[in-house]
C-alpha cells in the first residue's frame, strides 16, 4: 500500500477508499456530553455508538467534549487535537476486519485547566458528564467496598474545593455552579466496569459534596441522576503493533488508533432527567433495572479474565488467544465457570447463561484481538475484589466447595510474588504492588499471610472453608507448579 496517510478531517475523501468515514457534517455537531477518561475503551464503546446514532442523521446535539485530569490525559488530547479529534476504530473477528473513522468527539479540555472544564460543566447545553476512570478511579475502600471520604486526594479537593484535582471534585463543583445558577443539573453517567456504576459514582460525588456543604449534598442526591449501565466490549492497549497494523493494512497514520473485536453490548437504566441521545435507535438496551446484566457479565466475563489470566502469565503465555490454545487453561477456565462460578450467577431476563458463557469463550479465543495477559492482570488489588470475590463469599453463604476460586486466588499470590514459573521476573502491575509482593514472599511459607489483607478479602479470608482451600492450593502451587495444579484440578470429578 501506498504512504499512509495522516488521519486529519482535510484528508478524509482519501482515507474513504480504505476504511469507512463519518458520513455527517461534523461542523454541525455540538457537544451534549463532557466525557471524562478518553481512552480506548470510551473510543470503542460510547463514542462507537454515537458515531453510529450521527451517521444515521440523528441528535447531532449530542457530540461529546473531553476532559481528563491524569497526565496521561494530556497526551491523549495532544494526539487526538492532531488530527481532528478523529479516531480510526479497527473491528476485529476471526475470519475478517474492518476499519472506521469515527468523529463524534468536538473538543478535548486541556486537563489541569480547572476554569475551562467548570466553565463547561457549568454549561446548559452539556446535560450528561460520563466517566470512563477504570475501577480503582471510584475512591472505595476496598474493606468496606464503599466511597473513602478520607483518602488523600478526596481531602484534598474537600480543603480546596474551588480548584478540585479530582473527577469527583470537578463535578461537584460543576453542580454548585448549576445550582447556583437555576440550571437544570446534568445526568451523571459512569462508563466504567463496575457493580452498580451509578450507584458508586452518586456515593463518590454525594460523599465529596458532603464534606464541602451537607446541603448541597443533600440537593445533588434529590436532584442528580446517576444510571447504572453494563458495558463491554473486549480492546487492548494501543502499541506499536496497532499502529503498524494499521498503515500496512490499511493505509492510515493514527497517532492512537483503537483496536477491538465486532461484539458490543450496552445496557443502561433510562434516568436521564436533562435528555439523552436516541442510543435505542442503534443497539443500545434501555431496562429498568441493570443490575442481573451487570452481575452476569462482571463475573463470567470480567472473573473468566481473572481464571485465565494468572496461570498464563506464570507460564509466560503473552495472549489471551494463546492461553484459549492451551488445553489445560481452557479446561480450567471451563471448569470454574461451570461448577463455581455460573451456579451463583442470579438469573438473567431472556438470557441462557451457558450460551452467554460460550459467546464468552469465542470472544476470549479470537485471534486477531492481540489482547495481552498483561492488561487481564492489571490491578488485581482492585479487580479481584469486585470480579471474583463476590462469587465467592455467595458460595460460602451457601455452603458449596470453593476449590477452583481458592486456586485462582492462590495463582494470583503466586504471580505478585514476582516471577513465572521460568525464573522469569513479572514487572510490577498493581498500584499495590509492592505490598502485594511483600505479602506473596510472606504466603509462601505461611499462606494465610496473603489473606490477611482484611481490606482486600474481609469475611472471605475468615472463612475457615476458604482459607483451608487456598492453604492447599497455594502450598501445591509452589511445591508442584502450575501446569501440575491445574492438570490436578481439571481431572477431579
Amino acid at each position: 500500500m501506498d504512504t499512509p496517510l495522516p488521519l486529519c478531517a482535510a484528508n478524509l475523501p482519501a482515507i474513504a477508499g480504505r476504511a469507512r468515514v463519518p458520513a455527517y457534517d461534523r461542523g454541525r455537531l455540538s457537544a451534549g456530553i463532557l466525557h471524562f477518561g478518553i481512552g480506548n475503551f470510551h473510543r470503542a464503546h460510547q463514542a462507537l455508538y454515537l458515531d453510529d446514532l450521527f451517521n444515521a442523521g440523528l441528535d447531532h446535539d449530542w457530540a461529546i467534549l473531553g476532559a481528563g485530569v491524569r497526565p496521561a490525559d494530556a497526551e491523549m488530547r495532544r494526539l487526538l487535537a492532531a488530527q481532528d479529534y478523529l479516531t480510526t476504530v479497527v473491528e476485529q473477528e476471526a475470519s475478517a476486519s474492518a476499519a472506521r473513522i469515527t468523529g463524534p468527539m468536538v473538543g478535548f479540555l486541556e486537563p489541569g485547566d480547572t476554569a475551562a472544564i467548570l466553565k463547561a460543566l457549568a454549561d446548559p447545553a452539556i446535560r450528561i458528564v460520563s466517566l470512563t476512570i477504570t475501577e480503582g478511579g471510584y475512591f472505595i475502600d476496598p474493606a468496606s467496598g464503599v466511597f473513602d471520604p478520607d483518602h488523600p486526594e478526596i481531602r484534598a479537593d474537600a480543603a480546596a474545593p474551588d480548584d478540585p484535582k479530582t473527577v469527583f471534585g470537578l463535578i461537584v463543583a460543576g453542580l454548585k455552579r448549576r445550582r447556583a445558577a437555576g440550571t437544570v443539573p446534568f445526568t451523571v453517567m459512569s462508563c466504567d466496569n463496575l457493580p452498580h456504576n451509578g450507584a458508586v459514582t452518586r456515593d463518590a460525588v454525594t460523599g465529596l459534596a458532603r464534606l464541602l456543604d451537607a446541603d448541597l449534598a443533600a440537593w445533588i442526591a434529590d436532584n442528580v441522576a446517576f444510571p447504572n449501565g453494563m458495558v463491554d466490549r473486549i480492546t487492548p492497549a494501543t502499541g506499536e503493533r496497532e499502529r503498524q497494523l494499521l498503515a500496512d493494512d490499511y493505509g492510515i497514520a493514527d497517532g492512537w488508533p483503537v483496536f477491538c473485536e465486532g461484539f458490543r453490548q450496552w445496557v443502561l437504566e433510562d434516568r436521564f432527567p436533562a435528555g439523552r441521545p436516541a442510543l435505542e435507535r442503534v443497539g443500545v438496551e434501555f431496562v429498568p433495572d441493570v443490575s442481573p446484566y451487570e452481575t452476569m457479565k462482571i463475573r463470567i466475563l470480567n472473573g473468566g479474565h481473572a481464571v485465565i489470566a494468572y496461570p498464563s502469565a506464570l507460564m509466560d503465555i503473552h495472549f489471551v488467544h494463546e492461553a484459549m490454545e492451551n488445553p489445560l487453561i481452557r479446561a480450567f477456565l471451563d471448569k470454574i465457570e461451570h461448577e463455581e462460578i455460573i451456579p451463583v450467577v442470579p438469573p438473567v431476563p431472556n438470557t441462557d447463561l451457558a450460551a452467554y458463557f460460550r459467546l464468552i469463550e469465542e470472544r476470549f479465543a479470537n485471534p486477531k484481538i492481540g489482547d495481552t495477559i498483561r492488561r487481564l492482570a492489571l490491578d488485581g488489588s482492585n479487580r479481584q475484589p469486585k470480579f471474583i470475590l463476590p462469587t465467592v463469599a455467595d458460595r460460602l453463604r451457601q455452603g458449596l466447595p470453593v476449590a477452583g476460586l481458592a486456586l485462582e486466588v492462590a495463582l494470583w499470590c503466586r504471580y505478585c510474588f514476582g516471577t513465572t514459573e521460568s525464573g522469569a521476573t513479572t514487572a510490577p502491575n498493581d498500584p499495590n504492588w509492592d505490598r502485594l509482593t511483600a505479602a506473596a514472599a510472606a504466603a509462601r511459607n505461611d499462606p494465610l499471610a496473603w489473606l490477611a489483607m482484611e481490606d482486600i478479602f474481609g469475611d472471605v479470608g475468615r472463612s475457615d472453608a476458604f482459607r483451608s482451600a487456598f492453604a492447599a492450593a497455594l502450598t501445591a502451587l509452589w511445591r508442584d507448579g502450575t501446569g501440575e495444579v491445574l492438570r490436578r484440578y481439571v481431572e477431579e470429578g
